[in-house]
């Protein structure tokens, strides 16, 4: 059944791969109850999106440009909220507290091995600070 259909397809979009990403998105704005352009003949979604697409009833641009907005994670043209900006910032400096407290557990860790106490020096004055 859906055979004959994705050798109809070939002839329109020759990559198998893009073949498989466009029915998808076709069949999932079908399961979303976007209007058929054809008769269901009692198929499913997913055969329904590749008849469409033999038959040229769907425009390719159009499934293809829906396909990269929904993929997409930033929108051109959009700029970031204040709040997120401000999570982002206390997320970066949580990683640098992380990263200094990783460095002292490693000194630590070479102290017990033989290191001296001034090469711990540093490290500390830099968290007495904070």
């Amino acid at each position: 059944m859906a055979r004959v259909t994705v050798e109809d397809c070939i002839r329109k979009v020759p990559n198998r791969f893009d073949l498989v990403l466009l029915s998808a998105q076709r069949a999932r704005q079908i399961s979303a109850g976007a209007p058929l352009t054809i008769e269901r003949d009692n198929d499913k979604n997913p055969v329904v999106a590749l008849r469409e697409i033999a038959e040229g009833t769907v425009l390719l641009h159009d499934l293809e440009r829906n396909l990269i907005e929904g993929l997409q994670k930033h929108i051109v043209g959009e700029e970031p909220e204040e709040e997120y900006l401000e999570l982002l910032s206390e997320e970066q400096a949580f990683a640098g507290e992380a990263q200094q407290q990783h460095e002292i557990q490693e000194l630590a860790i070479d102290d017990e091995m033989g290191d001296t106490e001034e090469e711990l020096e540093p490290v500390l004055d830099v968290n007495e600070e904070e």
